[in-house]
C-alpha cells in the first residue's frame, strides 16, 4: 500500500517533470545569449549534469537526511 506521501507526490509528479524542463530550458537560453557557437549537445549534458548536482545538494540539506561522504 502507499503512503500518503507516495500518493500526493504522484499528484505533482507531472508538475515537477515541467518545472524542471523549464529549468533546463532557462539555462539553455543563458547559454544560447553567452556563448557563440556553443556545443548545444554539450551544453545540455552540462546543465542535465549540474541540476542532479544540485538536487542531490538540496537533499543533503534537508533536515533528517544522511549527509553524504
Amino acid at each position: 500500500m502507499s503512503s500518503i506521501e507516495e500518493i500526493e507526490l504522484e499528484h505533482h509528479r507531472a508538475q515537477i517533470l515541467h518545472d524542471m524542463r523549464a529549468l533546463v530550458e532557462k539555462y539553455r537560453a543563458i547559454f544560447d545569449w553567452d556563448v557563440p557557437g556553443v556545443n548545444q549537445a554539450k551544453a545540455d549534458r552540462l546543465i542535465v549534469q549540474a541540476l542532479r548536482d544540485a538536487l542531490d545538494k538540496v537533499a543533503s540539506d534537508l533536515p533528517g537526511t544522511a549527509a553524504k561522504s
